[in-house]
């Protein structure tokens, strides 16, 4: 089940979002380096669209979307703890903000993708469309959009 998020639940998202690194055989000391990245606030819960997925009460996942800009809005953050990957969450979380961005009337949807989850957002019709270096010299990270245009 989808719901909006709380700002009680900016500590667990922000958790998950650490968790969920860490899944992909990143280091802590790394991961650690991108905490300020990935902490979700209350501001953030106040001021943008952050949807959590609830399994059996548990928040196994969640995703955040930016206020739109023109025709394009941003998805800022997708997470799923890792003993969820793979069940369906991440795609639903990801139809989920597809309709929400279709609601706001906008065409196009912007992600910057983590390297490991690039071929799941290709799967969802995801295209490269640029890249920016990350945080880790010489390491790029993929810039990935969706046409929301049916």
């Amino acid at each position: 089940m989808i719901q909006k998020a709380t700002i009680n639940d900016r500590n667990l998202l922000t958790n998950i979002a650490l968790t969920s690194k860490g899944y992909w055989g990143y280091s802590n000391e790394l991961i650690e380096s991108w905490r300020s990245d990935l902490t979700v606030t209350s501001k953030m819960i106040e001021d943008v669209f952050v949807y959590k997925f609830l399994q059996k009460d548990k928040i196994a996942g969640f995703y955040i979307l930016n206020q739109p800009i023109e025709n394009k809005i941003e998805l800022e953050m997708l997470f799923i703890l890792p003993e969820f990957i793979g069940k369906g969450i991440g795609k639903n979380l990801l139809l989920h903000a597809f309709t929400k961005a279709r609601n706001l009337k906008v065409n196009k949807l912007t992600l910057l993708a983590d390297p490991n989850a690039v071929d799941f957002y290709k799967s969802q019709g995801f295209v490269i469309i640029d890249k920016k270096e990350s945080s880790i010299p010489n390491r790029f990270l993929p810039i990935m959009q969706k046409d929301l245009i049916a």
